[in-house]
Formats: structure tokens, sequence, C-alpha cells
């Protein structure tokens, strides 16, 4: 389920949360809730949400705010939950760039759709390579693994957290961002200093047997970090880059 599309369902309503949660969840959608502004951003400093479903008439809460907040914070797409007669929350949630919106009552298998349609969206209108190096990366994923830059984490295709030094996790960063090219050793460096990472010149062939131990199924023949004989190393890898 790692490398399924994660969704955060904003609600004060523990029974809709529950209710989205399970149908959701039982067509291949990750689903995390939230009943509270500082729930939600909770949420979003430790997982890679790909999509935001939020109920504007928050308890004690302006539903409103907080989708101007993550609006101006991160590109997340966002689906807002109105009642049936609020036509200024619809005018207001779309003035403010969401991308779509679900009156209540609303059947389960419309927010599936508006869900997928959203998703599809905006992951055509994705950068292309060249643009993305411009925009600094949420997460990546690759064969089902998941890599939050915000959150520092890497899990598993089953979500388990594997525990990182900051070279590695910088050293892993770096590969990502240039997956299916030879980086030599001296690029690898460079890369990672970058990101801060403490990775002596001696110490990149190293660091790279170690990422291999955790993230290869056989480090002994690795398929996802492969040595290029002579010029240094390819990561052999689709990787998704989230904005």
């Amino acid at each position: 389920m790692a490398h399924s599309p994660h969704i955060l369902v904003v609600d004060d309503d523990p029974a809709i949360r529950e209710l989205l949660a399970d149908y959701l969840g039982s067509h291949a959608l990750r689903v995390s809730g939230a009943a509270s502004g500082a729930a939600m951003r909770a949420v979003l400093g430790r997982e890679v949400i790909d999509l935001v479903l939020m109920d504007l008439r928050l308890d004690g809460e302006d539903g409103m705010q907080l989708a101007r907040e993550l609006r101006e914070r991160s590109a997340i797409p966002v689906i807002i939950l109105t009642g049936r007669d609020e036509e200024a929350d619809r005018v207001m949630g779309l003035e403010l760039a969401a991308d779509d919106y679900v009156t209540k009552p609303f059947s389960n298998r419309e927010i599936l759709a508006r869900i997928r349609a959203v998703l599809r969206r905006t992951q055509a209108q994705a950068p292309a390579a060249p643009e993305q190096a411009l925009q600094r990366a949420r997460a990546y994923r690759f064969e089902g693994w998941e890599l939050n830059v915000q959150a520092r984490r890497l899990a598993d295709p089953q979500g388990r957290e594997i525990a990182l030094s900051n070279g590695e996790f910088n050293l892993l960063q770096a590969l990502c961002e240039a997956p299916q090219r030879v980086l030599s050793r001296e690029q690898l460096l460079e890369l990672s200093r970058l990101h801060g990472a403490e990775v002596y010149d001696r110490s990149i062939d190293v660091s790279i047997l170690r990422l291999r131990r955790k993230i290869e199924a056989d480090p002994a023949t690795p398929r996802l970090i492969r040595t290029e004989r002579g010029a240094g190393y390819i990561f052999h890898a689709r990787v998704d880059r989230l904005a």
C-alpha cells in the first residue's frame, strides 16, 4: 500500500472519517483522518499526502482559513466538502484554487470518482523533468518505496520505516533526483553535500554499500543502485516525483 495515493480526510465527524477510510481503502487508496487543523498539520508533517478532502465547516475552526493555509504552503490538490445550500462556501473554495468540491450528503462513488479525476489531472499537469529541478520535491516514490523529504523518512513497500543515517538519506535523495543517469563519485559527493550530509571523499562506496543493504532484495546483485565500472553509479528505477 505504500505506493498507493494517500488521501487525508479533514472532518470533525468521526463517522464520516471512518466511512471514507473504509470505502476509499477498499479501492486501493490509503486514508488518514484529521478532526482539526492541528491534526491536519501533524499528518502533513510526517506523511506524504497526495490529496486533501476537507470539510469547510469544522467545529470551532475556520475550514476556509485552513484551506487557504494549505494552498499557500503546498501544491497538494484539495477537494472541499460543503453543505448543499452553501453556495458561498463553494464560490470561496474555488476562488482559493480548490481543485473540486462535493456537496453533502454525498455518495461514496461520487467522492471516489472526483478523487481519481483530480489525481489524474494533477499528475498530467506535473512539470517535465528539466523543470522539476526548479521546484523542491516533497517526496519520491520508486518500486513501492517512499522517500519523504520533508519528514526525512524512508518507508518500504509494506509501509515500514527504514532507518537511514543523514549521509544515507541525502545520498538516496541525490540518486532519486537523477534516475537513469550515471553519477560519478564526485557528483554524488557534491550532491550529498548540497543537502547537508557529512559524506567524506572515500566513503561514497561505503555509503552505497550500506544503502544497498537497506533497499536491495539482494545487495550482492543490486538491481536498483548499479555500478557503472570506471564511471560511478546509476539509480536504475522509475522515480515518481511529488512536488
